[in-house]
């Protein structure tokens, strides 16, 4: 029976730890982008809900409420932004590249509550202080598409963390060497999720914001040749 030459067995090792790190690179992605979408719900929704109490019991107008409302939800989408992994903040900014601006809120809010073309000057102070009311309501809803999918993926991300682990558990388990095997499956690891995060980075940089598909590739091969570097010179 034929054997492998060693060097080409090593090189087939080396490939397929790099597959394994993969793994779990698209899971830790998936599962801090998720985990950062949660705390953005929870966020916008607390913070809407106290500048609704502070409106109706007069501690601040509605006006004021509305302008607080923008300024902070935006404030909080960037915030958020910043701690996704690149992919994750490319498509949050191929979705929505900035939050919208006080003005153009109370047009469009004004504009589904009282009709097309709605001049808000003109209307009662009742009537604009709806307008606010509901700027600051909606200012507590996030899209409920990208939240369902993002929880979705969450639990993908999770799926794929533990496949992951139970790779490298049986990497270790069948080597000859099982501390040497640990140490090179935690550094691969490690290295593929920190090359996935650096390789979207740079890819951003390259691309520009709001290119998910250029971040994504660059978060791939960034992953590969990191994990793949390290357990070649493991």
């Amino acid at each position: 029976m034929a054997t492998i030459p060693n060097n080409d067995r090593v090189t087939f090792e080396n490939t397929i730890q790099a597959l394994e790190s993969e793994v779990a690179n698209v899971g830790a992605h998936l599962v801090i982008d998720s985990t950062a979408r949660q705390a953005y719900v929870r966020q916008i929704q607390a913070m809407a809900e106290d500048l609704r109490r502070q409106a109706s019991s007069g501690r601040m107008t509605w006006p004021q409420a509305a302008a607080q409302a923008q300024e902070t939800r935006n404030s909080i989408m960037e915030i958020i932004r910043g701690r996704s992994t690149p992919i994750g903040r490319a498509m949050a900014e191929q979705l929505k590249r900035e939050g919208k601006t006080l003005n153009e809120l109370v047009a469009r809010k004004a504009s589904q509550l009282y009709g097309l073309n709605t001049n808000f000057s003109r209307l009662s102070v009742i009537q604009q202080n709806t307008v606010y009311a509901e700027i600051v309501k909606s200012a507590g809803r996030s899209n409920p598409r990208v939240t369902t999918t993002m929880r979705r993926l969450s639990r993908a991300g999770r799926g794929l963390i533990v496949l992951s682990i139970a790779l490298s558990v049986y990497e270790v388990i069948t080597a000859d060497d099982k501390a040497k095997a640990a140490g090179r499956e935690l550094a691969a690891t490690g290295a593929g999720i920190g090359g996935g995060i650096a390789g979207g980075a740079l890819a951003g940089l390259a691309c520009g914001p709001g290119a998910p598909v250029c971040v994504t590739v660059g978060a791939f091969i960034g992953g590969a040749l990191a994990a793949f570097g390290v357990d070649f010179l493991w």
